[in-house]
């Protein structure tokens, strides 16, 4: 753990085991570790990444204007594989939320990225660990065949038990991503 968070302070790629799949994570405040993630994935930085915490005190920055219904019906799905679409109201790096006027948070469930953001002391940026149009890693082996030893810091660990990565709704319910 102490590796993986020197990396992250240093603004390096980092790969972990999910709750389903390998994931790449970085620090959402370095531009250069998120243009990594974006770069290795071939992924435009239009689409936006997601803000993966451990708890939801680390979103609270985005989760306190939003109506008390709203908030009940994050707090009702967390921790868990449930992102949602919140209003970032320019509290968000560019580089982190695309071109959007929200981003997606999630509070983790798997103890590895939970202790992860716990020990960063905030959310990461988390996106699934393959290149546009690959399937996703699934173990370090993969994320090795697909990025190389130099591209990112490898966190040991094993997938969570969800058998799909999270599902994606906006605060209306409606699913974005199955």
């Amino acid at each position: 753990m102490a590796s993986a968070l020197n990396a992250l302070q240093f603004g390096a790629v980092i790969a972990c085991p999910t709750e389903a799949v390998w994931g790449l994570s970085a620090d959402p405040g370095s531009e250069p570790a998120v243009q990594q993630i974006l770069d290795l994935k071939q992924r435009p930085v239009e689409k936006g990444l997601i803000l993966v915490a451990a708890a939801e005190a680390q979103l609270e920055f985005l989760l306190s204007d939003l109506a008390p219904e709203q908030r009940a019906l994050l707090h009702a799905s967390w921790p868990g594989p449930n992102t949602w679409l919140v209003p970032h109201g320019g509290r968000v790096p560019s580089w982190v939320c695309g071109s959007h006027a929200t981003v997606a948070v999630r509070v983790s469930d798997h103890p590895g990225v939970a202790q992860l953001c716990d020990a960063f002391g905030g959310p990461l940026v988390s996106t699934s660990a393959n290149p546009a149009g690959a399937d996703p890693a699934m173990n370090a082996g993969q994320v090795l065949a697909y990025f190389g030893d130099s591209a990112v810091h490898i966190v040991p660990g094993e997938l969570g038990g969800s058998g799909r990565p999270s599902q994606i709704r906006d605060l209306a319910g409606n699913i974005i991503r199955a």
